[in-house]
């Protein structure tokens, strides 16, 4: 089952397309609202249940787990080529594909 998210449907193989992966990595996190792109992070994420973890209110605490999947993997690299994103919000990984953010939420941002 293929799922919506701006930018296209994912493929049939639920993989991000090449066009979702360039709206995250040109996404403006200067100028836009870096929760939105967290809500179309996961919008793509497969197994989100297990994989993606958002926690708090004025500071996010976002956990990434790829499970060894490409297409995640893929949007974990969309997201590291956000250099604004990565330099701003990434506070740790680990082997395995384990990825942390600290996200401080500034006038809505």
């Amino acid at each position: 089952m293929a799922s919506q998210a701006d930018g296209g449907v994912r493929d049939n193989y639920e993989y991000p397309t090449d066009e979702q992966l360039k709206i995250i990595s040109e996404w403006d996190t200067l100028e836009k609202p870096v929760t939105e792109l967290i809500d179309y992070v996961r919008a793509l994420w497969w197994m989100p249940e297990w994989g993606f973890h958002l926690k708090g209110k004025r500071v996010l605490r976002l956990e990434l787990h790829t499970a060894g999947w490409s297409g995640n993997e893929d949007i974990i690299g969309a997201l590291l080529s956000n250099r604004p994103f990565w330099f701003l919000y990434w506070r740790k990984s680990t082997a395995g594909g384990h990825y942390w953010f600290t996200i401080r939420i500034r006038d809505g941002r």
